[in-house]
């Protein structure tokens, strides 16, 4: 399934583009990836991973954004070597960043600053899953410098208390599952309410049939449509907010 999604998408991956970079941030040390876009560069995307931390997986979205031209900077926001691989574990990791959202915070914008000294300046903001929930997080606080758009991909979409969306936040782009059980339907009209009352430009496309995690390659849960689909859109999101 995940060679036909990816065959589908117009790619080829014998071997990834990019290169692992180091760098550290609240005591931690950190493990990135980071692709240049081949061809003339049209912009830059920082990418957030999901529950699992940064794999191969977010390797490859790397290196697909790299295809369609855009230097791609994937953040660490576990540690280098922290990759969790069972349930309980993964939930544990998520849990610590819930908790503690100003960490939470402060590792993206330390992703900011490290794609910035690697040359990278204007960005759209993107994450799966977890890394969605945490591209939200980074957009209500209004600390994302030179942040152009952001995009979720089967995120969490509550706002926490006390929290909201500035009025001057870049534009949003959520891709949701119709049939996604962890992250009910109630939650995207929620938040089409905050982003409306706040004035700030959002688009929300729902996959008919798609449950949660409908990206993921060889998942049982992958929507070869939804997923076509919702990169499509991204990549239209994209040119939109770097052809200005």
């Amino acid at each position: 399934m995940k060679r036909l999604g990816l065959a589908l998408l117009g790619l080829s991956f014998n071997a990834f583009a990019g290169q692992v970079v180091d760098y550290s941030a609240d005591g931690m040390d950190l493990e990135g990836y980071y692709a240049k876009a081949q061809g003339t560069p049209k912009g830059s995307v920082i990418l957030i991973h999901d529950w699992d931390g940064l794999t191969g997986y977010e390797q490859k979205r790397v290196s697909m954004l790299s295809t369609m031209g855009y230097n791609t900077f994937a953040v660490d926001l576990y540690g280098k070597g922290n990759r969790p691989t069972d349930t309980n574990a993964k939930k544990a990791e998520v849990g610590k960043l819930y908790k503690d959202r100003e960490k939470m915070r402060s590792l993206i914008l330390a992703g900011l600053d490290k794609a910035r000294a690697m040359g990278i300046d204007d960005v759209v903001v993107a994450g799966y899953c977890f890394g969605g929930a945490a591209t939200l997080e980074l957009a209500r606080s209004g600390e994302g410098e030179g942040v152009l758009g952001y995009a979720t991909f089967h995120g969490g979409l509550k706002t926490p208390n006390a929290q909201s969306y500035p009025e001057n936040t870049p534009p949003i782009f959520i891709a949701h599952g119709g049939a996604d059980s962890s992250i009910p339907m109630a939650d995207v009209a929620m938040l089409s309410e905050q982003l409306e009352g706040a004035k700030v430009p959002y688009l929300i496309e729902v996959y008919s049939g798609a449950p949660h995690a409908f990206t993921v390659f060889e998942s049982p849960r992958y929507r070869e449509i939804a997923d076509t689909r919702s990169w499509e859109t991204f990549g239209t999101f994209l040119n939109d907010k770097f052809s200005k």
